[in-house]
């Protein structure tokens, strides 16, 4: 847990580096080679296992599950420009919808399901699951908001808004050791509850600066906060998941719990993204109303209102009336923000009801 934040805190300071220095295609092109290496001290270094006896690997699974996840993240991301009546729109949810139902359906039936669905019978994995989907939809769609304050509303550079979530990380890498021991002291229920608790206050107090807040009184704090809790979790978490099934399911146990995570930031970026859009234009159309823009200025700010405070300001117009523009799109911004951090908020306590209804608290 403690090597994955060091490298996850490298990861946005080198992004917004390259960004800024480079193009954003080097982003995405410096996981070559970083690919490359990981396959290459992989075949090197690690030892092959396998299970008792031999298997298949299940590639319709595979196939039903990413056409279904696929089309619901579709549907819900070409909502906000073209309409819940949209035909592709419809089509991508009900595809996505079928597809899934198709998924658990065959891995209810297949010999060596990608999702073994026996192992949901433990209540313990399944809250921990739970509380996964609910806390990390909450990151997800934290960590693709943030930057975006920052670099729109803010005025940040790409790197210092990369860096600003440094403390969030360091925080879980220094406390990734200590919080592995609560679990021996205080069984993993009480760290899983409390955990989410300090991070759902996190996400209440970054909900909580304006245009022009200051780093260090701000966001600084908000995010040690929102750190602490997590890393309160975290590694209770890890526990959970590997001493709720048997020895042989470890890995299949902790796959599972891996993939919960990454879809529920994909799904909470897809769906809490249209609300993101929903309030921004709401507010941004009650404060536009209010001011004298011709006609065709306002169709454009609407137009691209789902390009949120980074909209490009009509053209033609004087500069004062530029700048009430962009203050009217910050201030959008920072409502739409602040519902997002406290839906944030909300899924974490929800984690938390996870973990102190399903989780025992046996210690080990």
């Amino acid at each position: 847990s403690g090597f994955t934040a060091i490298t996850t805190a490298i990861g946005p300071v080198l992004g917004g580096w390259l960004i800024e220095h480079a193009s954003w295609r080097w982003a995405f092109f410096i996981n070559v080679p970083l690919g490359a290496a990981v396959i290459a001290i992989s075949l090197w270094r690690i030892p092959e296992s396998r299970g008792g006896a031999a298997r298949r690997i299940d590639w319709l699974g595979a196939l039903t599950a990413t056409i279904g996840l696929g089309g619901l993240v579709t549907g819900f991301i070409e909502s906000a420009s073209l309409g819940w009546h949209n035909l592709l729109v419809l089509g991508s949810l009900a595809v996505g919808l079928i597809e899934l139902a198709v998924f658990f359906l065959i891995e209810s039936k297949q010999k060596s399901p990608m999702l073994p669905l026996a192992l949901f019978s433990s209540s313990a994995f399944r809250g921990a699951n739970l509380l996964t989907l609910f806390l990390y939809a909450a990151l997800g769609i934290f960590f693709f908001l943030f930057p975006l304050n920052l670099i729109q509303v803010q005025g940040y550079s790409a790197t210092s808004a990369g860096a600003a979530a440094l403390p969030f990380i360091l925080l879980m890498f220094v406390l990734s050791r200590w919080s592995g021991g609560l679990v021996s002291h205080y069984g993993p229920r009480l760290p899983l509850i409390i955990g989410p608790l300090i991070a759902a206050a996190g996400f209440a107090l970054i909900a909580l600066p304006s245009v022009g807040s200051s780093y260090w009184k701000t966001f600084f704090p908000a995010l040690s906060v929102l750190g602490l809790g997590m890393a309160v979790t975290v590694a209770p978490l890890t526990t959970v998941v590997m001493n709720s099934v048997g020895q042989d399911r470890v890995g299949v146990a902790s796959g599972i719990n891996n993939a919960v995570a990454r879809v529920a930031g994909v799904l909470a970026i897809a769906v809490l993204g249209v609300v993101m859009v929903a309030a921004f234009s709401s507010r941004l159309n009650q404060q536009i109303e209010k001011t004298s823009l011709p006609g065709n200025a306002l169709h454009e700010i609407h137009t691209n209102e789902i390009k949120l405070a980074g909209m490009s300001i009509p053209a033609g117009l004087d500069p004062s009336t530029n700048a009430s523009i962009k203050t009217l799109l910050s201030q959008a911004f920072v409502y739409g923000f602040r519902v997002i951090m406290f839906a944030c908020a909300v899924l974490s306590v929800s984690s938390a009801a996870m973990a102190w209804l399903m989780i025992g608290d046996n210690r080990s």
